[in-house]
């Protein structure tokens, strides 16, 4: 929960992950035998391991979250915007909000919407675009935008949020703060009880802008098997009862197949041996596991997999609701079960494991 807090508090939109990124860093610190940074900003946890004729392992899970970019601010000081990564329009109209000034700070604004007093019949149950869309700020003109140091490029997010109602968190970010929580907890473990193998973990940048810092990481370390953390549907809520049989407070969540099928045609087959492995696992250490398969939804996992000679990968996840709102919802416990699958996983990642598919 104090992981969680933390972490969803943080502002972190995709290429601007620093906060979350160092924050990390400084966690990971005390259990791993270094600490560093690529090229990108993903922040990689390494620990040497006793054995060099295991296959080597990357988990991780990206820090960035969504937002939006200035595209415009007009003459008297209101700001047009652009999504940054995948929004959802219908929830934008009268939401805080903060951005990113060019010296580093986070200033408060506000997503406008028309008075409701005014609004015509027509106008009142349809979602309108961004474009139409406008953030106020206080401003009353473009200098006084511009005098809070706010410009054309700079990001934005809704403003941080988090809350616990009965065990369960509520906010902002929780995807994918959740996946980074349970590397935190993850780094603990393996501090406590060492690897056999060379494990990574890795915080990954710019996942929500079209999955681009764990591919570069993989490029980078090159490892044999790599398993991504990131949100799993949940369908305990009226409108998606049914659809997916994953709840929140059932454990952590394993998928078998994803597939975006929209504008990106890309997805992940699980690697059936790591899929058992994670079945097996968790069985084992008497940990709920979930199943999990839709088309939709795209994870890191789907470019990871194609890095350097082919990568043997699976998704692992936490049942979240309300997916990319600003009341994101997920429970602790499921997230404190994914870190302890993950620690039991890896000591079945013996000399037998198999690295292809058959």
């Amino acid at each position: 929960m104090d992981s969680l807090r933390e972490l969803m508090l943080l502002p972190a939109p995709s290429g601007y992950e620093n906060a979350v990124a160092q924050r990390m860093a400084e966690r990971f610190s005390p259990y791993a035998d270094t600490v560093f940074f690529d090229r990108a900003g993903n922040v990689i946890a390494r620990f040497t391991g006793k054995r060099t004729d295991l296959p080597s392992v990357m988990v991780y899970a990206h820090m960035d979250q969504i937002g939006f970019i200035i595209r415009q601010i007009t003459e008297d000081g209101y700001l047009r915007l652009e999504r940054l990564g995948g929004v959802p329009e219908k929830v934008l109209p009268a939401l805080r909000l903060r951005f990113f000034t060019d010296d580093g700070r986070w200033v408060p604004g506000v997503m406008g919407s028309k008075s409701h007093h005014v609004t015509p019949a027509e106008e009142k149950y349809h979602a309108d675009p961004i474009g139409s869309l406008y953030a106020d700020v206080g401003a009353a003109s473009a200098q006084e935008v511009f005098a809070m140091g706010l410009g054309v490029g700079n990001p934005g997010i809704y403003e941080p949020s988090f809350s616990e109602l009965g065990g369960v968190c509520f906010g902002t970010s929780a995807d994918n703060r959740g996946g980074c929580a349970a590397l935190l907890r993850l780094a603990e473990l393996l501090g406590k009880q060492r690897p056999e193998q060379e494990v990574f973990l890795v915080g990954t940048v710019q996942e929500e802008f079209n999955l681009r810092g764990a591919m570069l990481a993989a490029r980078v370390l090159k490892p044999d098997i790599a398993i991504a953390l990131d949100v799993a549907l949940a369908g305990d809520t009226p409108d998606l009862s049914g659809r997916f049989p994953v709840k929140l407070g059932g454990g952590p969540v394993v998928s078998l197949y994803n597939f975006h099928g929209r504008g990106t045609l890309n997805g992940t087959i699980a690697h059936r041996g790591l899929a058992d492995l994670a079945i097996r696992a968790a069985k084992e250490a008497d940990i709920p596991l979930q199943r999990f398969a839709s088309a939709g939804i795209l994870t890191d996992s789907a470019y990871v997999q194609l890095e350097n000679e082919g990568i043997a990968a699976l998704d692992l996840g936490f049942p979240a609701r309300y997916t990319h709102t600003p009341v994101e919802a997920c429970n602790p416990e499921d997230i404190e079960q994914l870190a302890r699958l993950i620690r039991e996983m890896l000591g079945g990642m013996d000399e037998t494991f198999r690295l292809p598919r058959y």
